[in-house]
């Protein structure tokens, strides 16, 4: 930790987070990282949540094809799988600030250009250029989340043991759902109200602005880049607690178990993708599918307050466990997407589906904090991220078609399909977390 580094708050709230209620643990989460962090990095990360759905409510909006709006959306998704590790792996070693400073310009500059080939897109030409400055938009885009992971990481690394950093996963779950809430939500309202393109533009100021005050908030002081590291043994887990490697020549197994937790996140983006691009499709049977984005608001909310409520979970209830429950949830109530003939039907299915969908990624996203190298914490966070927009591209791409050629009935087949597969890598979880313990 660096002279300048932000004063840890007194010890009393950190040391009685283990036995606390969980009010006093997301008190001591405040005071740790100071009250203006949770602002900042909430409008920092809201671009992200804009950016897919925006893109498929403009094309399809200017084009008239659903497959067309999912294709762009999956450019977007494209371009943030490749350039999300990338930018993690640069903050791992530079720092955060630099990467992040740069995204602040870039990303607005790449959001201009596809805006002008939206507006320039011929529906019967070639969508080439669209497609380009998609997967641009998407490879520049600030990782915020992510990178806020990393910085609540190495702020709790020399805490007391407790609960800390569980609190502050559930934190950053809650603030994920709600970005993807407010999110679909601006881009529905927006683009209702005054015109599609507006979300977009939106994203690109509030990335130019808030993007750039994350990246000097002093929490970014806590996290020291592998270039300014001493050198010496093997760094320990995020939680400090074992080493990362048993022996020697087990990078392998350790890359194998990230995998499990990236392909988890590849499997709730697919989730997420498809139901936007369903919503799209269910509400444009009723003549207003740019309000899509209001409709997946729903599922959000109920999402958001899922994931604060992991604190208050036991704490013997793990990480793999809850994943395995939660998923299986998903699975079931996924099922009841085929069942609503209007609108008002379907905003009840969507906020109960939501209620197992936070907890999922909040335990999705502490396996990949407990697996994660120390030295690589941001590449594995921005995988995770990665993983959702991959998964978001592929389920927007295939659920687009599917809604084109037979309806949204046809396409809310993905979202359940995703689901299942979630239940399936929570077994796989379960069982590698079983296999661990008795190693």
């Amino acid at each position: 930790m660096t002279p300048n580094t932000p004063s840890p708050t007194p010890s009393t709230p950190a040391d009685e987070a283990a036995g606390a209620p969980p009010a006093g643990r997301y008190q001591a989460i405040f005071a740790l990282a100071g009250r203006s962090f949770f602002p900042v990095a909430f409008l920092a990360r809201l671009p992200l949540a804009m950016l897919t759905v925006g893109a498929l409510t403009l094309i399809t909006e200017v084009s008239g094809s659903y497959a067309l709006g999912g294709f762009a959306a999956g450019g977007v998704g494209i371009g943030s799988a490749v350039g999300a590790p990338l930018l993690g792996y640069l903050a791992d070693r530079i720092g955060q600030r630099p990467i992040l400073l740069s995204t602040a310009v870039l990303n607005p500059v790449a959001i201009g250009l596809f805006l002008l080939t939206a507006a320039l897109l011929d529906p019967a030409g070639s969508p080439v250029w669209m497609l380009i400055a998609a997967f641009a938009m998407g490879a520049s885009c600030p990782q915020v989340g992510p990178m806020a992971r990393v910085r609540w990481m190495a702020m709790t690394a020399r805490r007391p043991r407790g609960r800390e950093m569980d609190t502050a996963l559930s934190y950053e779950g809650t603030a994920d759902e709600l970005t993807f809430v407010l999110g679909p939500a601006l881009v529905g309202l927006l683009a209702a109200a005054v015109a599609p393109w507006l979300p977009l533009a939106l994203a690109a100021v509030l990335t130019a602005t808030m993007v750039a005050a994350f990246a000097v908030h002093p929490t970014v002081e806590y996290v020291v880049p592998s270039s300014r590291r001493p050198g010496g043994g093997r760094p320990k887990t995020a939680r400090g607690t074992k080493q990362q490697d048993r022996t020697s020549g087990s990078a392998r197994p350790q890359w194998l178990l990230i995998m499990l937790p990236v392909l988890g996140m590849v499997a709730m983006g697919t989730f997420f993708g498809s139901t936007q691009t369903s919503l799209t499709a269910f509400a444009g049977s009723f003549g207003v599918a740019s309000s899509a984005g209001l409709l997946y608001a729903v599922m959000g909310l109920s999402s958001a307050a899922a994931a604060l409520s992991v604190a208050f979970w036991p704490e013997r209830f793990g990480s793999a466990a809850r994943w395995l429950l939660c998923a299986g949830a998903m699975t079931v109530l996924a099922l009841l997407l085929f069942l609503p003939a209007d609108i008002a039907t379907m905003l009840v299915v969507l906020f109960v589906l939501g209620i197992p969908v936070g907890p999922t990624m909040v335990s999705i996203f502490g396996i990949g904090a407990i697996v994660a190298p120390r030295e690589l914490m941001g590449t594995v966070m921005t995988l995770l991220a990665s993983g959702v927009v991959t998964g978001t591209a592929l389920g927007s791409s295939v659920a687009g078609r599917l809604a084109d050629s037979g309806g949204y009935q046809h396409a809310f087949i993905v979202p359940a399909a995703a689901a299942g597969a979630l239940l399936l890598l929570g077994l796989v979880a379960v069982r590698a977390a079983a296999v661990r313990r008795n190693a």
